[in-house]
């Protein structure tokens, strides 16, 4: 779910380095791996040539790192009541714990293309997951609320490039023809680990209290970790590195695609995001989907205890079974965006001349948009006591079932719809928004449902979900005319940034580079 979205190098990122004696001929001969990686076609050391068996595996890898930092993250909701009585706090407050983790990923957007463009994708994973542990060890044994809350913050921060890095290992390994596909499966990853922190924190609080929610995270990470401590890089730059490292070669690369300079870097994945945001219109249209389907999933580890608990008189472990019903939502998910990936480029041969458009991206999430709009006014009006549990119960599989849909649509799109480094920015953009709206909404969620009732809480959702239902439907029909004019897309002469970003932002990093202020590779 975090790493569907987050700006990660991997396609894009590939095109600034060709190694000594490699065979351009073929590279020019073979556009998808100019696109992706530059580096040849028949080049063994490429991920893409790599036998089945180690690309299965680099790729369970991070769908395990991913899944165990998202765990993390919601195994914490299944123990807030034991917070708020052992730190005398109100639920409000403990429910920080909660949200601080997400805003602390939301930095993970912005500062993990710098990393991997510098030091490979290994190195990041093998630092990132053991320092995350330790903010998950300090926030068991923290005696203080105020304790808790920094060290499930730096959790964040530090385990959220997991949930960056599999966008990238997996377009790494994987042609860019499975970009849907391989989205599908790390937006599995990420539902599932989420889905599976109250289920499992569920079972641990009962017999072990709320600091087991976090000791379980850390046993499971140490496996993961072990399991993945043998893992090799996948980035193509890192990869030409120890290559010309190793045989005592020179190597000249191009720029960082995510940029030089303190200046440059902070232009691609901090200034331009934000400019994106007001200017850009897709940009802007599927942040603000992509935004409200994260607010809405993540209130649901809030509101989905207490309303189970007091309309239903579930256990703590009976909640965490309920949270299942979204493992169903986002395999169902899965196989239907796996479906229309495989089915839409042989309708495309027969009907378009092989050509696949960027828009078909979309279809996914014009079945999502409804599916979320029908959940949110079914569990509206279905979680009472006169209804059986299990209505509520399907209803936010099938509200999983459409969140991911869009997800994975919209992400997808922002992937191919722009040149590498606008892409960086514009997914950069989404990511890091809707993280942080993730992590407000849950703070609110108990006074709406207090003040407004269940019913008109998510009725209201369910509009604002009706009134985005066209934003999939207006991309698919005039998105290649908005890609277009874009002034982050049409390529212009004048170096690797141009076209990619505003003029505005090009006469920025230039001044920089002529100043002299490089501080990176």
């Amino acid at each position: 779910m975090m790493s569907s979205d987050a700006a990660s190098p991997s396609h894009l990122d590939m095109s600034d380095s060709i190694s000594p004696g490699a065979d351009t001929t073929k590279i020019a001969a073979d556009p998808m791996a100019a696109a992706g990686h530059m580096m040849s076609a028949d080049d063994p050391d490429n991920p893409q040539n790599w036998p089945l068996y180690k690309k299965v595996y680099v790729s369970a890898v991070a769908f395990a790192f991913a899944w165990v930092v998202a765990l993390g993250i919601t195994s914490y909701t299944a123990g807030i009541s034991g917070v708020i009585e052992r730190f005398d706090v109100t639920m409000q407050v403990a429910i920080l714990g909660f949200s601080l983790n997400l805003l602390g990923i939301a930095f993970a957007p912005i500062i993990t293309p710098h990393l991997s463009e510098r030091f490979g994708r290994q190195a990041i994973y093998l630092i990132s997951l053991p320092t995350f542990s330790l903010f998950i060890l300090g926030a068991s044994f923290s005696r203080s609320f105020a304790a808790l809350a920094v060290c499930r913050f730096f959790a964040g921060f530090f385990g959220g490039p997991c949930l960056v890095l599999i966008e990238g290992s997996f377009a790494d390994v994987w042609s860019a023809n499975t970009t849907v596909v391989y989205y599908s499966f790390l937006a599995l990853a990420s539902f599932i680990g989420t889905a599976c922190g109250p289920l499992i924190g569920g079972f641990v609080v009962a017999y072990g209290g709320w600091r087991w929610t976090q000791w379980i995270v850390l046993i499971l990470a140490l496996g993961v970790y072990l399991f993945g401590i043998a893992q090799p890089d996948t980035y193509p730059r890192e990869i030409q590195r120890r290559r010309a490292k190793r045989n005592g070669m020179p190597l000249k690369l191009l720029d960082a695609q995510s940029g030089v300079t303190l200046q440059d870097m902070s232009i691609v994945t901090f200034f331009v995001p934000l400019k994106m945001l007001v200017t850009e219109p897709i940009v802007i249209a599927l942040s603000l989907e992509v935004g409200f389907i994260f607010a809405v999933t993540f209130q649901w580890f809030i509101a989905i205890p207490a309303v189970l608990e007091t309309t239903y008189n579930f256990t703590v472990q009976q909640v965490g079974i309920a949270f299942s019903a979204a493992i169903l939502g986002a395999s169902l998910s899965t196989v239907m965006s796996t479906i229309i990936d495989i089915s839409v480029p042989h309708w495309c041969t027969k009907n378009h001349d092989g050509t696949v458009p960027e828009e078909y991206r979309m279809l996914p999430a014009m079945i999502g948009g409804p599916l979320v709009m029908t959940s949110l006014f079914w569990i509206a009006w279905t979680a009472s006591p006169s209804i059986h549990y299990l209505s509520p119960i399907f209803g936010t599989a099938v509200y999983v079932w459409g969140a991911q849909s869009i997800i994975i649509s919209s992400i997808s799109y922002l992937f191919d719809a722009y040149p590498p480094r606008g892409t960086l920015s514009a997914l950069t953009a989404a990511a890091s928004f809707r993280l942080v709206l993730a992590a407000i909404i849950p703070l609110v969620i108990i006074q709406m449902i207090t003040n407004l009732t269940g019913g008109w809480t998510y009725s209201t959702f369910g509009f604002i979900s009706a009134a985005l239902i066209p934003i999939p439907w207006i991309l698919y029909k005039f998105g290649a005319r908005l890609r277009a004019a874009s002034k982050y897309n049409p390529p212009r002469p004048g170096g690797m940034m141009k076209g990619v970003l505003g003029r505005d932002e090009e006469m920025q990093i230039e001044e920089a580079q002529m100043q002299g202020t490089a501080t990176g590779m």
